[in-house]
């Protein structure tokens, strides 16, 4: 497909907005919660992390946005390894934090020995998935699978649901990655967001159910979702920070809404990671705060340039 200018900067706007939010969250994490407006990138967090240093949630992003930027299809086994063998290799050599089940199921896959390391990874998720767990691991990092095809719904939501029953294959953890990354998509080629607009890729029940989960947000204040470990909570939590500030429609809803979704508080830098992807592919790069955009950096030796350069590549625009 054609990559419009306008397309091409929301594509940039997606890492830069996911990036923006990680950063400005990071100082929060599963501390007291603080009043909107008061976020500062000061770094500190679980990392600990320096001013406007990004943490697990967009290292993990960048480990598949570096495969797809070569070019890679995402839904084949080749790519779906290498992106495996990408968290294995952050784990050892660059994780400054990392979610429990992440590491579980990292852990386990890093000693077992086999080619098809994508495939073994997925059973030992699956195996520890069985006990219930639905952390938000697999929405965190999903933002970027937005811009893997743009010219495919359906590959986008292949892609998005592969990528993250790799660590997370609970049902609601892959919708949940399934929903936001196929909203990213939407976003970047019409720059309106629209987290209903991959429902019809679920099944109508699930459809249903996901439903009310998407319009709880929007009627409750966004304080409401917390705790936010969980997959859909998280994502609700994203989303009832960008619902609640609609009326700045403009550039300045970008702020506001990242402001809102670290005040609400505990998993701070994920949500807002979360929100600021889709913001970002709403309103693009030229439109993001150029304050918060020159102090973002982190794993692998980044800064907002890199990640501008790999959102091009990605979209497939040299």
């Amino acid at each position: 497909m054609k990559v419009t200018p306008g397309v091409l900067d929301r594509a940039a706007g997606v890492l830069l907005g996911q990036v923006i939010g990680d950063a400005l969250g990071v100082p929060y994490e599963f501390a007291a919660p603080i009043k909107a407006g008061q976020a500062r990138m000061i770094g500190g967090g679980l990392g600990p992390y320096d001013p406007g240093e990004w943490s697990d949630d967009t290292q993990m992003a960048l480990c598949i946005a570096r495969v797809a930027a070569t070019g890679a299809d995402l839904t084949r086994p080749e790519a779906l390894d290498a992106i495996a063998l990408a968290f294995l290799g952050w784990k050892s050599g660059g994780a400054s934090d990392i979610g429990n089940q992440t590491a579980a199921v990292l852990a386990r896959a890093s000693r077992e020995d086999g080619n098809r390391v994508s495939i073994r990874m997925a059973a030992i998720a699956a195996e520890l998935a069985a006990t219930g767990q639905a952390g938000n691991g697999g929405l965190m990092r999903t933002s970027v699978v937005g811009l893997c095809a743009l010219d495919s719904a359906d590959k986008t939501a292949d892609m998005a649901a592969k990528i993250c029953a790799l660590t997370h294959p609970d049902t609601r953890c892959v919708e949940s990655a399934m929903l936001w990354s196929l909203a990213v998509r939407h976003a970047v080629l019409t720059a309106t967001m629209d987290v209903r607009v991959g429902l019809k890729h679920l099944s109508p029940d699930r459809r249903a159910w996901w439903e009310q989960q998407i319009h709880a947000p929007e009627t409750a204040p966004p304080t409401t979702f917390t705790p936010n470990g969980y997959t859909v909570t998280a994502f609700q939590a994203a989303w009832a920070s960008i619902h609640a500030t609609t009326e700045k429609a403009g550039p300045g809803q970008v702020p506001a809404a990242l402001q809102l979704a670290v005040s609400i508080g505990n998993d701070t830098d994920t949500v807002a990671a979360v929100a600021g992807g889709l913001l970002g592919a709403r309103y693009g790069a030229s439109l993001l705060p150029s304050e918060w955009v020159q102090q973002v950096h982190g794993w692998p030796g980044l800064r907002a340039d890199g990640l501008v350069q790999i959102a091009h590549h990605m979209v497939g625009h040299e």
